[in-house]
């Protein structure tokens, strides 16, 4: 018999190519469409820097429904949304229609040293009772310890700042035994009321817890 011919199928052309060599086309077709999207975004933005295609980009968005409030016509220039940056108004700060502040108040208010303006009061010459209720609310006492403190101070010396008992060395508002111990309030113990009140008021607060308190023992021995 004659020899057969080798069999070749006639439909060769439409066999799927190897898996690689496929792989390969499909890469190679994908960075081909990657770079023609890039050319043409790049395109479109160069078109839009002069163009209408620049404001229909940065307008807003664009809505499906031209029925809706707020969507554009087709064909309509696009809204000042922002674009129109030449019409905005600068804004005025309030403290432009604040007035200087006037001199003396600044220095009232100033924080150094020597801007602020205190008042201060010569107790030396006052009316010891006078100086007396000034000084109760140093020492925690109220207003209505004074009415005891009176009744001691009044029996002890009658308030008298330079009182000096003969047949003793009481001396004072307070009649301090010896008189020297209210060189603890201050060095003018002798002459200055509000050093001997001061001494007296915190005697009674060491050891009779208040005026009241002192006047109450007082009473029941002769002496506080």
């Amino acid at each position: 018999m004659p020899r057969r011919e080798k069999y070749v199928p006639t439909h060769r052309s439409l066999q799927h190519p190897h898996p690689r060599t496929a792989l390969r086309r499909s890469l190679a077709a994908g960075g081909v469409a990657v770079a023609a999207t890039a050319l043409a975004v790049s395109s479109g933005v160069a078109a839009g820097a002069g163009g209408a295609a620049s404001a229909s980009l940065v307008s807003g968005p664009v809505t499906s429904n031209p029925g809706r409030a707020g969507s554009a016509p087709a064909g309509s220039a696009p809204s000042d949304g922002g674009l129109d940056l030449g019409r905005r108004t600068e804004a005025v700060s309030r403290s432009i229609d604040r007035t200087a502040v006037d001199p003396t108040k600044r220095r009232t208010l100033s924080q150094a040293p020597g801007g602020q303006l205190t008042q201060t009061e010569d107790l030396t010459s006052a009316d010891p009772r006078t100086v007396a209720r000034a000084l109760l609310p140093r020492y925690g006492f109220g207003s209505d310890q004074f009415s005891c403190l009176d009744a001691i101070y009044s029996q002890e010396s009658g308030w008298n700042v330079h009182a000096d008992n003969p047949s003793s060395s009481a001396y004072g508002i307070p009649q301090a035994l010896p008189g020297s111990k209210m060189a603890s309030a201050g060095r003018d113990w002798a002459d200055n009321p509000a050093t001997q009140i001061r001494w007296g008021l915190g005697y009674i607060k060491d050891r009779y817890g208040s005026p009241c308190s002192a006047w109450s023992f007082k009473q029941g021995h002769g002496w506080y």
